[in-house]
């Protein structure tokens, strides 16, 4: 008996390239396929996420939503990588910096989290939620072929967006040397490690938790662009 289709993807595994790059918004998602991908097709829009596959320079990728946070980034990457075959995921989105310039993009070496995402695994321990080094580091010889500078290091991932003490939880995470935080970094990397698979997150500071600065129009373009060649060239 098959896995598929799910409750959230209605797809057969052939739908989906073994990489599938994830941005959190659909229509970010949409906008990935029709300006990057040739012979885009619509795969998935179950709940409006909508996830395509096509080609790069020749290689199947697929770009599929994630939703907001860690239990939807939790379902999809779980239900692909068990289910439908992918074996590469690589979050491409937005973070809060923490201390960096607006517009920098960010490479999450490691995943610190506020969540209790990792508590069904039942481990006798505190599970470190990591990216997958051989795509980390040829992201990050990508970029330098491109001449963009990428940060590698800590992130935090949050499962609360308005928090009561914002400067001080800010404040104690920087003291740590986290770099920014988002949302969903941590439930990927666990449910990739958990399945064998490879996992990667990147994303561009958009505002400032420090400064309360954020990217203007044109710096969010620019940074996106740079974000999403260095991914798919990573590929």
């Amino acid at each position: 008996m098959s896995n598929y289709p799910t409750p959230h993807i209605n797809a057969t595994p052939e739908d989906f390239a073994k990489t599938v790059l994830m941005p959190g918004d659909p229509l970010r998602s949409k906008y990935i396929a029709e300006n990057y991908l040739e012979d885009a097709k619509l795969v998935n829009n179950v709940r409006g996420i909508q996830g395509y596959t096509g080609t790069y320079k020749g290689v199947p990728v697929s770009v599929m939503a994630s939703g907001m946070g860690m239990p939807s980034i939790g379902v999809y990457t779980y239900e692909l990588f068990n289910f439908f075959g992918v074996e590469n995921i690589i979050r491409v989105g937005s973070a809060g910096g923490m201390g960096l310039p607006v517009s920098t993009i960010v490479a999450a070496q490691g995943s610190c989290t506020t969540s209790s995402y990792a508590s069904h695994l039942e481990l006798p321990g505190v599970f470190a939620p990591i990216a997958d080094f051989e795509l980390l580091s040829t992201l990050v010889e990508t970029a330098k072929e491109k001449g963009v500078d990428v940060k590698v290091g800590n992130v935090v991932s949050s499962d609360v967006f308005y928090k009561e003490d914002h400067m001080g939880y800010v404040k104690k995470w920087q003291k740590m040397g986290v770099l920014c935080e988002e949302m969903e970094s941590a439930a990927l990397y666990l449910n990739a490690a958990r399945a064998g698979k490879e996992a990667l997150c990147i994303c561009t500071i958009s505002d400032s938790l420090v400064h309360g600065t954020a990217c203007s129009a044109e710096q969010r373009q620019t940074s996106f662009t740079n974000m999403m060649e260095i991914a798919f060239d990573t590929i």
